[in-house]
């Protein structure tokens, strides 16, 4: 005992010495011993701890001049540890059980993952795909393969709901704060949010996606009178903070959301859409002259604080720069895939390699050659460029199977908390997904872990509740401790 003793001196005088000289590596030891512990005993507290502090968590990037690693902290150390902790875990006895891995939305994933390897391998720069690679496996492992087996408990899903949320309304209140004192007009509505979130559409993104949850939260069961207070009120802060976000994509993508909410609730038949889609296809096919003449005569611009006008800026592709250097960035990605339209440039890759591919007639003025400005801007179009057409595929034919795992499953769900829930995570999900055609943010924990969280919940209640009611799941807890 008297050997741990002197240990803790040690560390302890080593530990002062080096802060006096400017060096604090030490002081992340303590921290690091404690994330273990708790990584080995007690997984399923630090999984909730993940979720806690994902909307508060900051990329060292922004603060460490000249760093070129961007990494959330304290979230995505966190996460590639737990990674760590899974695979060991699944290496020593199988725990992921065959109902699971046989979900389609499992498949799909898997299949996602390992394209992304096999593009890595051929890569243009292989260092910074596989470091993608790696990226996504310390998301998708941890929130969607663990979480699946998480959300067992299903008090889980409840904690992990009004964790993210929680953190979330700290955000608002500083935002809104920061907003404020600058008379909450648009310019400064771009980085009030910094540094949890690095952008003003990032952030409307992720309120978009969380803000059916409330009405779910409200009308799903019986609450306090209290309880009920608290959620309108968040229902009006979260309302006014994606107004004065100046997000045109949040806003249009809360509006689709709506109509797939309005489209399951009267029970509109898949064929009657089908054949309503064709009709607006063809209509679209056969006036596509006389839209294109109306877009360029569309001058309305997105730096105004009438949302009307926001919304129509979004069709201006004349004079508004948001919306010419978006279509730049997807240009790009086209043509980038028309270079390699199988394999792609390597995932992770976009921006380091698209500025050869801009044309002169394309770039606007806030158009760059360093790569510092985004990538593709679009959660499709990127894995075109990057991982060719099996990558963009793969993609969308995920956001479909999510999409219909969800409504499928609401539709059978007996009635209660969990599948009001459900449908208000479905939406937000639809949310997300709709605005990912305009930008893309699964590279970062804000939008991974709500996004795959919502998944794992939803794949867990599919195999609690299969279509045939005679079938027995088989979810097992993951073991967490030895």
């Amino acid at each position: 005992m008297r050997w741990f003793y002197l240990l803790v001196v040690l560390f302890v005088g080593a530990n002062l010495y080096l802060t006096y000289k400017g060096q604090s590596v030490f002081n992340a030891i303590p921290f690091a011993l404690l994330v273990i512990y708790a990584a080995v005993y007690h997984l399923d507290k630090l999984f909730l701890f993940v979720v806690l502090f994902t909307p508060l968590s900051v990329n060292i990037e922004e603060f460490v001049p000249g760093q070129s690693i961007g990494l959330f902290l304290p979230t995505e150390p966190i996460l590639f540890g737990i990674l760590l902790l899974v695979i060991l875990t699944q290496i020593r006895k199988n725990s992921f059980q065959k109902d699971f891995l046989r979900h389609p939305i499992t498949i799909v994933l898997v299949v996602q993952l390992l394209w992304i390897f096999f593009t890595s391998i051929t890569s243009e720069l292989p260092m910074v795909s596989f470091k993608y690679l790696l990226m996504k496996l310390w998301f998708i492992v941890p929130i969607y393969f663990y979480g699946v087996y998480f959300f067992k408990d299903e008090k889980n899903i409840s904690r992990f709901v009004w964790l993210f949320i929680f953190s979330m309304t700290i955000v608002v209140c500083y935002t809104l704060f920061n907003h404020a004192l600058n008379g909450f007009d648009e310019e400064t509505g771009h980085w009030v949010m910094w540094p949890f979130f690095k952008d003003h559409t990032s952030y409307g993104a992720i309120l978009a996606l969380i803000y059916p949850l409330f009405f779910g939260l409200l009308l799903g069961k019986k609450n306090s009178p209290i309880l009920n207070l608290t959620l309108v009120v968040l229902i009006l802060l979260f309302g006014f903070a994606i107004i004065m976000s100046y997000t045109r994509a949040a806003w249009l993508s809360l509006f689709g959301a709506a109509a797939v909410y309005a489209l399951i609730r009267f029970k509109v038949k898949f064929k009657y859409l089908l054949v309503l889609g064709i009709v607006a296809l063809v209509y679209v096919g056969m006036s596509w002259t006389a839209i294109q003449h109306n877009l360029e005569r569309n001058n309305s611009e997105h730096a105004t604080e009438n949302m009307d006008e926001r919304l129509e800026s979004m069709t201006n592709i004349t004079t508004d720069a948001s919306n010419l250097e978006r279509l730049n960035r997807w240009g790009c990605a086209i043509r980038l895939w028309q270079e390699r339209p199988v394999m792609g440039w390597g995932p992770g890759t976009y921006a380091m390699v698209y500025a050869p591919f801009q044309l002169s007639s394309g770039k606007t003025i806030i158009s760059t050659n360093s790569g510092n400005r985004g990538n593709a801007h679009s959660e499709y179009l990127g894995p075109l460029s990057e991982q060719g057409l099996p990558g963009m595929l793969i993609m969308i034919v995920l956001v479909g199977f999510i999409v219909y795992t969800g409504i499928t499953l609401y539709i059978r769900m007996p009635d209660g908390i969990n599948k009001t829930l459900l449908i208000c995570m479905t939406l937000g999900l639809i949310t997300y997904f709709t605005h990912g055609i305009l930008n893309n943010y699964l590279d970062t924990d804000k939008a991974a872990v709500p996004v795959w969280g919502f998944t794992a919940i939803m794949v867990m209640l599919d195999l609690k509740y299969p279509r045939k009611s005679k079938v027995k799941t088989s979810v097992e807890t993951l073991p967490t401790q030895d």
